[in-house]
């Protein structure tokens, strides 16, 4: 240890020795950056204990609730900290503070400075034991911001600051793998972080059925109304899945106002727009309607392209930006399908002990790139337009121009952009041989009022996964 890190323990040594110094001039630091309600709520109640060589710390905390928070939101900064006032790598170690004398506590794995730190998978107990089921891993932080989620990562940033007020409920609709969840789980994170006692629940809306059947057979409607009637937040994913099913349907708008009268708030995802569900009860769809719905879309170039730098990361790897720059390219439906090329990626990397590159992701993602290079042409682009606004095919060629033809054109000029690797002109000779500005004024067009049109919104949905198989 230099003799400034001595002078600094020595210092701040108001606990006795100066392991207890180490530590308390990390908590000092920490008292300066962070908001004091999070310091008071996280930092200020767990002890420390210091090895006699520096080299180990390890934090007790009161529950296995506070453990994962800690962990996922803490322990990577504390840890740097620590490294920073010591001048030496330090591990960090999280364990739950024995309940009676000589019991052995619950330790998480030891963290080493600037380590990418494992999350949790799921939530169990918030501080009281109501079960939250939140993972601690999806927060804003951990969500990659672009032109397709912004307006929903804003409201929902919006929800979690000012619960119950604006934007009650929020309802966030969107494809398969496109970040609802990761969403709706950082308002859970970011409500619990500023008000720590706040009841939230997160549940898919399969369980949310799964609980009305219990109910029902056991005659427990009193508890289930206790458990849902009470919460400060819910969260519900998928709520499509209520289709056909009338006792959840009423129970859930027994709860849905219930929740709304005492000021909770609500926040739902779903496939489609409200309006758009199928076999859900009206009063229900105007419910949903009520406060504010908004749209995810499949991400966009540059977003995919931090999104797969970002998770790379996250596993320890650097991804060049040229290599992430050809995976996004080539996959382009939604963040899952991302996920995968990525782990593909990484494993063919190590397996074959070789570096990543644009040729190891070409070999990696081959069997991918041959399924999306055969299934997806222009070609079959304009056949699939043309059978869904049921137009012929030969008119995407043609020099024809009323908008129940030139509409239909632009939107396969659109996907032809989006799924294929075509250039503009490549686009504009398959289109009866228009010029490529054509083909761009069409691209700009049908993306700008993707974003404002939810109908239209919702075809682009339907073609792309047809498209896609």
């Amino acid at each position: 240890m230099g003799e400034g890190q001595h002078n600094r323990l020595a210092a701040t040594a108001s606990l006795g020795g100066a392991g207890d110094s180490l530590w308390q001039a990390c908590v000092d630091q920490l008292a300066q950056e962070l908001p004091e309600q999070q310091f008071n709520t996280w930092i200020k109640p767990m002890t420390a204990q210091v090895s006699d060589d520096f080299s180990r710390v390890t934090l007790f905390v009161a529950n296995r609730f506070k453990l994962d928070w800690v962990r996922a939101q803490f322990a990577g900064r504390i840890s740097a900290m620590l490294e920073k006032i010591y001048g030496q790598p330090v591990q960090l170690e999280l364990a739950i503070t024995p309940r009676e004398s000589g019991a052995k506590p619950y330790s998480a794995p030891a963290v080493a400075a600037n380590a990418p730190v494992v999350e949790p998978e799921a939530e169990d107990a918030a501080p009281d034991g109501f079960k939250t089921r939140l993972n601690t891993a999806l927060t804003f932080d951990t969500l990659v911001e672009g032109t397709a989620n912004r307006m929903a990562r804003a409201a929902a940033m919006h929800v979690s600051g000012t619960p119950g007020q604006l934007y009650n409920p929020l309802f966030i609709y969107g494809g398969v793998g496109l970040g609802k969840t990761h969403l709706v789980h950082a308002v859970g994170n970011k409500l619990l972080a500023d008000r720590p006692n706040a009841k939230v629940l997160y549940i898919h809306a399969e369980q949310f059925v799964s609980d009305v059947v219990k109910a029902y057979q056991r005659k427990t409607f009193d508890e289930f109304k206790d458990k849902y009637h009470s919460l400060d937040l819910l969260l519900i994913d998928d709520v499509q899945f209520f289709a056909n099913k009338d006792r959840t349907q009423e129970e859930f708008f027994n709860a849905f106002e219930a929740l709304l009268a005492k000021k909770s708030h609500i926040v739902m995802t779903s496939d489609t727009y409200p309006k758009g569900l199928t076999d859900i009860h009206e009063r229900l769809v105007s419910r949903f309607d009520s406060g504010l719905t908004v749209a995810i879309e499949p991400p966009e170039l540059e977003m995919r392209v931090a999104i797969l730098i970002n998770k790379a990361r996250a596993e320890g790897t650097e991804m060049p930006e040229e290599v992430a720059f050809f995976v996004a390219k080539n996959v382009r439906s939604n963040v899952r399908e991302l996920e995968g090329a990525l782990r593909k990626i990484l494993a063919y990397s190590r397996f074959n002990q070789k570096e990543i590159s644009i040729q190891l992701a070409r070999e990696a993602l081959r069997d991918l790139l041959s399924i999306q290079n055969r299934q997806i042409s222009v070609e079959n682009i304009q056949k699939t337009v043309a059978d869904y606004y049921k137009i012929k095919v030969a008119d995407m060629y043609s020099k024809k121009r009323p908008a129940s033809i030139a509409r239909p054109r632009q939107i396969a000029m659109y996907l032809a952009k989006e799924l294929t690797q075509k250039s503009l002109p490549e686009i504009g000779e398959l289109f009866g041989g228009r010029d490529h500005t054509t083909v761009l004024h069409a691209v700009r067009k049908i993306g700008a009022e993707r974003q404002q049109l939810t109908e239209l919104n919702q075809q682009l949905h339907v073609l792309e996964q047809t498209l896609k198989g």
